[in-house]
């Protein structure tokens, strides 16, 4: 299998072998610009297998969204075919229109428009809280 290299883009290394997917969806990737290769169930010296995601053309993503989904990913910035960045994502403080409350009270449930906004509770557990009920929402 041949993947050309990337000239300016972005590339999502050490995700959860199967999530790519997952990524691909909430980072909304169908609707890029750019090309996308996703590569599933690769071999890893870190972990036993590793998904990858390369964008080529793509300069920006939702951090907030890849850290929430991936936060042990890294994630190469390359612009002229060198990696300019080099970051290693965590779980975000804040989520805005992530996840949904599932509380039937919640007011997010009875006011059109309104944003759902979790903040996170317990970082271990990838415990997020939302911020008008305090139920509790979570990656799982």
């Amino acid at each position: 299998m041949k993947i050309d290299s990337i000239q300016n883009g972005i590339v999502i290394d050490h995700l959860p072998a199967g999530s790519a997917m997952t990524v691909y969806r909430y980072l909304k990737l169908d609707e890029c610009e750019g090309s996308v290769a996703i590569l599933q169930n690769v071999q890893s010296g870190k972990h036993v297998r590793k998904d990858i995601i390369k964008l080529d053309g793509v300069t920006e993503l939702d951090w907030d969204i890849l850290g929430f989904l991936a936060p042990d990913c890294t994630v190469n910035v390359i612009r002229d075919s060198q990696i300019m960045e080099k970051r290693h994502m965590n779980l975000p403080e804040k989520l805005v229109d992530v996840i949904r409350c599932r509380n039937p009270r919640c007011i997010t449930t009875v006011e059109p428009g309104l944003k759902h906004i979790f903040t996170l509770a317990n970082r271990e557990r990838a415990v997020y809280r939302c911020i008008y009920c305090e139920s509790a929402g979570s990656r799982h």
